[in-house]
């Protein structure tokens, strides 16, 4: 069993102009149990039962924009928002509760092993999210819902979204792996897993239809003032017949083969209500796929210090379905753009990896080195629809992810061992994929252009790790210093941060305040950075007691950007803790 209390590093800054305090903090409890039971020398049963819960009282979120709070367009004082703030008109929330049941059943032949695996997992997520300044960039914009926009009154209002997501997965593999003579393992198996999901979405301004005089607001799936409403059940069903045969042709040579035979469905109903969607009753649309994915492996011992070895394998992810785009938000050229795509293909890739793995130093190190080549077609490009408040998925034709990792560790002496890790990659698009507009211009989709970057994959990438230990007082303590750093180059969150003007925000289209510069600029472009965590400790017997220190050089690292109606209501960027300080007390018991 065991409960978490993490504190919080962000502040929300309100409409009053006070600040709510670490916004972000949450609670984690959960329990673990299993029972090993041997039945016999030859059966053994291992059931498992796994239950958490997370409340959480927002997001790591740091505004760089806010439609409703800056030092540019809003109607209430200036606003600047600092480091470590969000702006907020109420508290968010995030509950997470899981539950995992699985059973591994073991026989033993002899020369065959069986292996069943039997898993149930429930799982059931709850957010409420401050959509107000979403809602406001909607509700003040001239044109969308009325020629001139609607007054402060109105486009205030606060606007919680509801987001929930319940999802039961049950998952069945049986395996079998033996041995033919001195020299060749085998396994193979079957696999069948069920998903039933049910995602759906509600935006409830209270006040809305009497503030604004607009109505009616209901429709068919929603209430008054529920000014969005979705619902997505789906069900996704997938078995694989499996199998691979590991050869040990002589005392170097290894060579695997392995083939899985994979059959995937998925069927969708699409329900959407409220005067932001596009009204969608009972839409159900289905995509299924099956095929082969192989894999050939050879490793290649040159002498006890030196192994070369090559894969190549192939890679498979499903199709869908998109929802629809929410067409009374879309300006006309996002509704060109993004609009008519319907489903996406599936995208397969192969992979093409060597490398070689050594002993050094007298076998006091290992330095390990490694390049692979990544051939993807038609690559699944899931992109935000702009003012449409949608999100679509593309396939792009080709693209690639080629690069090099190095690994160096070793212990010089008995108190001293370190690591160094380090990779390049560079992962592109081939393709570039364009939209034609009525009057004949073309124009790149959501950043899809050839050369531009895979989102979240850094061209560079660095880590170092080392521990000294040493004798620690006269009572028989080990005392022991960590240090661990992680550096990561610039990326990019998705392929639409790429865009040409993307930077740009436009203030003249949803003209809240005055005065009112016209436009405003952020960098897309995530930052490189570097984390230093040190840990002095000392331990003894069942004991360990340390003091930690993470983020030493307290680095505001930046995970991911953070935005919405395209960079109209808000952009924000998605923080690493900045610098911890505590003490760690653990005692194991036999």
């Amino acid at each position: 069993g065991y409960y978490r209390d993490d504190p919080g590093f962000i502040d929300a800054i309100q409409p009053s102009g006070g600040k709510r305090d670490d916004v972000n903090s949450a609670e984690i409890w959960g329990a673990r149990v299993a029972l090993r039971w041997e039945a016999s020398d030859q059966l053994t049963i291992t059931p498992r039962l796994v239950y958490q819960e997370t409340d959480a009282d927002g997001f790591s979120r740091e505004d760089e924009f806010n439609i409703l709070a800056n030092e540019f367009t809003t109607t209430r004082p200036p606003v600047t928002i600092g480091s470590y703030e969000t702006f907020t008109q109420f508290e968010e929330d995030y509950t997470d509760d899981f539950l995992l049941f699985d059973t591994k059943i073991e026989y033993d032949f002899g020369n065959m092993v069986l292996t069943s695996i039997t898993s149930y997992t429930d799982r059931d997520i709850k957010m409420i999210r401050d959509a107000t300044q979403l809602t406001g960039s909607i509700t003040a914009q001239p044109g969308v819902l009325v020629a001139a926009g609607y007054p402060e009154s109105v486009y205030t209002l606060d606007a919680p979204l509801d987001d929930s997501t319940e999802v039961e997965t049950f998952t069945q593999e049986i395996r079998l792996a033996g041995t033919a003579g001195d020299n060749v393992d085998w396994v193979g198996g079957i696999f069948y897993s069920s998903i039933d999901r049910d995602y759906g979405q509600s935006l409830f301004v209270n006040g809305f239809e009497a503030t604004s005089g607009f109505g009616p607001t209901a429709g068919i799936l929603n209430g008054t003032d529920v000014l969005f409403f979705s619902d997505i059940p789906y069900d996704f069903d997938q078995y694989a017949v499996f199998g691979e045969v590991n050869w040990a042709v002589n005392d170097q040579w290894i060579l695997t083969g392995g083939l899985r035979y994979f059959d995937f469905d998925e069927d969708r109903t699409l329900n959407f209500d409220g005067i932001f969607a596009a009204q969608t009753i009972g839409q159900k649309g289905s995509t299924d796929s099956d095929g082969v994915a192989p894999r050939v492996m050879a490793s290649y011992a040159m002498n006890e210090n030196v192994t070369f070895n090559g894969q190549i394998s192939k890679g498979f992810r499903l199709g869908g379905i998109n929802d629809p785009l929410n067409a009374p938000l879309c300006s006309p050229e996002d509704l060109a753009t993004f609009g008519g795509f319907d489903e996406w293909d599936d995208e397969e890739l192969w992979n093409y990896e060597i490398g070689v793995k050594t002993t050094v130093m007298g076998g006091r190190g290992t330095f390990n080195i490694a390049a692979f080549y990544m051939d993807i077609e038609d690559l699944q490009a899931t992109l935000t629809a702009g003012t449409c408040s949608s999100r679509i998925v593309f396939n792009v034709p080709d693209a690639h992810s080629t690069g090099v990792e190095l690994e160096f560790a070793a212990a010089p002496t008995d108190n001293f061992d370190f690591a160094i890790s380090a990779s390049f990659i560079e992962a592109e698009l081939d393709d570039t994929i364009t939209s034609t507009d009525a009057m004949g211009n073309v124009s790149i989709v959501g950043g899809l252009k050839d050369g531009n970057s895979l989102p979240t994959v850094p061209e560079l990438q660095f880590a170092a790790a080392g521990t000294y230990t040493f004798p620690f007082g006269s009572r028989g303590w080990d005392g022991y210093v960590t240090g661990v750093y992680q550096w990561q180059d610039e990326r990019y969150t998705q392929f639409g941060d790429q865009s040409p003007g993307f930077e740009t925000i436009d203030m003249t289209i949803t003209p809240i305040g005055d005065p009112m510069p016209g436009t405003t600029t952020f960098d897309p472009e995530l930052d490189s950075y570097g984390l230093l965590n040190l840990r002095f400790g000392a331990r003894k017997d069942a004991w360990d007691i340390a003091l930690f220190v993470n983020n030493v050089t307290d680095e505001d690292g930046e995970l991911a950007l953070d935005f919405e109606r395209g960079n109209r209501a808000r952009v924000g960027r998605l923080l690493t803790q900045p610098r911890t300080i505590g003490l760690t007390v653990r005692v194991n018991f036999e």
